[in-house]
């Protein structure tokens, strides 16, 4: 490699972060949605790029530490990465770069033209905080872009035309600034007991100071605080509504991101810095989020089958999924972990795919409603097709990432002798039998009516990205060895610490 070329690669941790800062501002200076369009998918494009070659690096020589203006840590900003955190940034410039060719058409048909530049002016300002939470490793810094990611995500829901996307804007912008401001005190106490905001000085210092009463307080803080973020059951007031009021396009990528990354900085709070012995050995947090988890996935689940709204059905549906993510971190072990971390990527295609779907669906006919949607699958047989393949990864039927996820949660429990534990993950997986197979059979067991009856499937443009996650669902439920092996390698990262 030239020295052009290594100067290139030493930039990238920054470049992850200044490009879509630095997009959000020209589609802000040019207010024209056809450049605004352009401006975000180019920058969407080139975040995988930027985040895969990272990954690589990771994998070949280590973390990689990038000092923010010259400041070397613990005093200045340090962005780092390792396999965990470069798995995310994978993540979420993957799902940012398709969703870019389908929002054109999506956004076109549901938002009002004036305000469609300014969407993708914020949606490059959510995932330029959604990326900088994940690839900091300053704890205060973190709390910086969950601010600009969550303000951004308020207006992208707000953007919605349902006035009840605003009433849902609102209810995240309360519940969610809560959750922000329980995670900064938390940091407060941190920096009180520790003198740094650096996650690896951080995790050094706190073992002479981990069993006082304000380091106990900042994890409870900072425990509930995430918990609020990623919509772990009961803190998931907020969701439901944001998800079903967003623009099918907000949808699509908040559902596939943002409560990822929140379980990102939990991981990382968790086992990074205070420690698997100090978390799961002397504190009572594994009773705690197995029954959290375990609710999630039965009420939520149970919830989402009486849902009439296909999207609020999903976004019911996601809580649950969240709970089998948060199960992975409750079994404390490297198998569960392994499986949390592989159900975070897997959710997000399944999700993803589904969520797009529905914006197809709401394209042709202008609803999510399910007793609207009778034999449109008869109608639109290439985008159900995809909801049927999504569906079943959801569900967990062999040869889908869902299966490899639930595989992954079930053996640590009867690692851990937690036999009723895996009946209960398989127990789960029935009710989504029922509330997915309630939309199949409606779309494709009954006669076509209404505006279902003149629909078609949606252009190219929409049908592609649709489709590129739904073979994801099946590629990598056929051959798992990238990513449960990047997330067993994240797994043994996360349990080895910052120490």
């Amino acid at each position: 490699m030239t020295g052009e070329g290594l100067q290139l690669a030493e930039q990238l941790p920054a470049l992850q972060i200044v490009l879509p800062l630095a997009g959000a501002a020209l589609c802000a200076l040019i207010d024209r949605r056809g450049f605004g369009w352009a401006i975000a998918t180019l920058v969407s494009f080139a975040m995988p790029v930027i985040s895969v070659m990272l990954l690589m690096q990771v994998l070949t020589t280590g973390p990689v530490s990038y000092a923010f203006g010259g400041w070397e840590p613990p005093y200045g900003i340090e962005y780092r990465v390792d396999v965990v955190n470069g798995f995310l940034l994978v993540l979420i410039s993957v799902m940012g770069a398709v969703v870019m060719p389908y929002a054109r058409r999506s956004v076109a048909a549901e938002i009002a033209e004036n305000k469609q530049a300014w969407f993708y002016c914020v949606y490059l300002l959510c995932l330029a905080g959604l990326l900088g939470m994940a690839i900091t490793a300053d704890a205060f810094n973190a709390f910086v872009f969950m601010e600009v990611s969550s303000l951004a995500m308020y207006v992208l829901i707000a953007l919605g035309n349902d006035r009840r996307a605003l009433v849902a804007a609102y209810q995240y912008l309360i519940l969610g600034t809560i959750g922000a401001t329980l995670y900064v005190i938390g940091v407060g106490l941190l920096y009180a007991m520790t003198g740094t905001l650096n996650f690896v000085d951080m995790a050094e210092r706190i073992v002479a100071v981990e069993q006082t009463r304000p380091v106990l307080a900042a994890l409870a803080f900072i425990t509930v605080g995430m918990c609020l973020k990623l919509a772990l059951f009961p803190l998931h007031v907020w969701l439901p509504n944001a998800y079903t009021g967003a623009p099918s396009v907000a949808t699509v990528f908040i559902a596939s991101t943002a409560t990822k990354v929140a379980v990102y900085l939990l991981l990382r709070y968790y086992f990074s810095i205070f420690g698997v012995a100090f978390v799961f050995e002397d504190l009572p947090v594994t009773p705690i989020l197995l029954i959290m988890s375990i609710a999630a996935m039965y009420a939520a689940s149970i919830v989402a089958i009486f849902q009439d709204n296909v999207k609020r059905m999903l976004a019911y549906s996601s809580v649950a999924q969240i709970g089998y993510i948060t199960l992975g971190i409750a079994e404390a072990s490297p198998l569960g972990l392994t499986g949390g971390i592989v159900h975070l990527f897997n959710h997000a295609l399944m999700k993803g795919a589904l969520f797009m779907v529905m914006g197809c669906i709401a394209f042709r006919i202008g609803h999510c409603r399910l007793g609207g949607m009778a034999g449109i699958g008869r109608r639109m047989p290439i985008t159900m097709a995809a909801f049927v393949i999504a569906g079943l990864s959801l569900i967990g039927v062999p040869g889908t990432v869902g299966f490899i996820s639930k595989w992954y949660l079930a053996m640590a429990a009867i690692e851990n002798g937690w036999w009723w534990l895996a009946f209960l993950i398989m127990g789960s997986s029935f009710l989504a039998v029922i509330y997915i197979g309630r939309v199949i059979e409606m779309a494709w067991f009954r006669k076509p009516t209404g505006a279902a009856a003149d629909a078609t499937d949606p252009p190219l443009s929409m049908l592609v990205p649709t489709w590129i996650l739904a073979g994801a669902c099946i590629a990598f439920g056929i051959d798992s060895e990238m990513t449960a092996g990047i997330a067993a390698q994240a797994a043994d990262v996360l349990f080895a610490g910052l120490r």
